[in-house]
């Protein structure tokens, strides 16, 4: 294959579902069938793929992959996973999509828009109740660790969720607790056909450097590194549900758009928490630390009739409307 390595489509040995790494966690999911599961044909998701139809056989599966056609072996890839999924007698839906990105922006962002807006798309035009995606414990590590780099708060320290919705589709993640080296070492005890993406060792990607420079380290360190790593983030994301409870109950106190005067009478701390829920939740929009200091500054000093609030938040205005924050969108 052009540009990845993936093994020759050969009988998959028989095993039984326990003896997956992850067949614990896989009987124990609750799956909303009938079930897609994204399907690249790499190692995480033909790991999850194969041990779903195993451990949960009565459950209809669906495999969907993406096609973004950003990597000279695309087409290998499809094929690749036409031929596996033919094998082993899973329905597979593959679809097309550009994840072109604009000058200045992210392509590794976009190509992830892309894939949950397709993947979102092609499995509610099939009926499907959930997509299960193929990240493990050692991305939830990576994605902890860019979070910290990044100076993130606590909803970016609580990882990667096990269940949330996008785009009008359930999502769910069944591998955070198994290690990738536990699913690499199955695919290779078993033989099962995987393909090896050549970009996965490009370090000019910062996910990449920490897995094959940080990580060692790490786990050399630490040993139980996936383990502690998980629960801290576990520990963030239920602070995070609670903040999260917390800014509901202030916005309904201070009324959506927020009345200033109601806003006046809470904390900063609980201020900061309600504006950055309203500002996420109502307007999908996100402030920088510097910005929400600013905001929260002059909330604070909007004491007269003819105080003026008018603070970039993101790419919108927050602006004083008579009694109320507002926000105001580019055209």
């Amino acid at each position: 294959m052009t540009g990845s390595r993936a093994m020759a489509v050969t009988p998959t040995p028989r095993l039984t579902p326990a003896d997956h790494p992850a067949a614990r966690a896989l009987a124990r999911w609750s799956a909303r069938p009938p079930v897609g599961v994204a399907f690249s044909g790499g190692a995480d998701s033909t790991a999850l793929l194969w041990g779903l139809q195993q451990c949960q056989p009565a459950v209809q599966i669906v495999a969907l992959h993406v096609h973004h056609g950003l990597q000279a072996a695309a087409d290998d890839f499809a094929q690749h996973c036409q031929a596996v999924c033919r094998q082993w007698l899973i329905p597979l839906h593959i679809v097309e999509v550009q994840a072109r990105h604009a000058p200045g922006d992210s392509p590794e962002e976009a190509a992830r828009i892309a894939r949950y807006t397709t993947l979102a798309a092609t499995a509610l035009g099939l009926g499907l109740g959930e997509v299960l995606l193929g990240q493990h414990a050692d991305d939830q590590v990576e994605t902890v660790l860019l979070a910290l780099s990044r100076g993130a708060g606590l909803a970016g320290i609580a990882g990667m969720p096990r269940h949330f919705e996008r785009h009008g589709m359930a999502f769910g993640r069944p591998l955070l607790d198994v290690g990738g080296a536990q699913l690499r070492a199955w695919l290779q005890a078993t033989a099962t056909p995987h393909i090896e993406d050549p970009s996965n060792s490009n370090t000019a990607f910062t996910r990449n450097r920490i897995r094959h420079a940080v990580l060692p380290a790490i786990a050399q360190a630490f040993p139980q590194y996936r383990e502690t790593f998980s629960r801290t983030a576990r520990h963030a994301a239920t602070a995070q549900r609670l903040l999260q409870a917390l800014a509901e109950e202030d916005l309904t106190h201070t009324g959506d758009p927020p009345l200033i005067g109601a806003l006046q009478t809470l904390t900063r701390d609980r201020q900061a928490n309600l504006l950055r829920h309203w500002l996420r939740a109502t307007h999908q929009e996100r402030a920088s630390t510097a910005q929400m200091d600013e905001l929260l500054d002059q909330v604070a000093a909007c004491l007269t009739r003819g105080h003026q609030i008018r603070i970039r938040v993101g790419r919108s205005m927050a602006v004083r409307d008579g009694p109320r924050l507002r926000l105001e969108h580019p055209v």
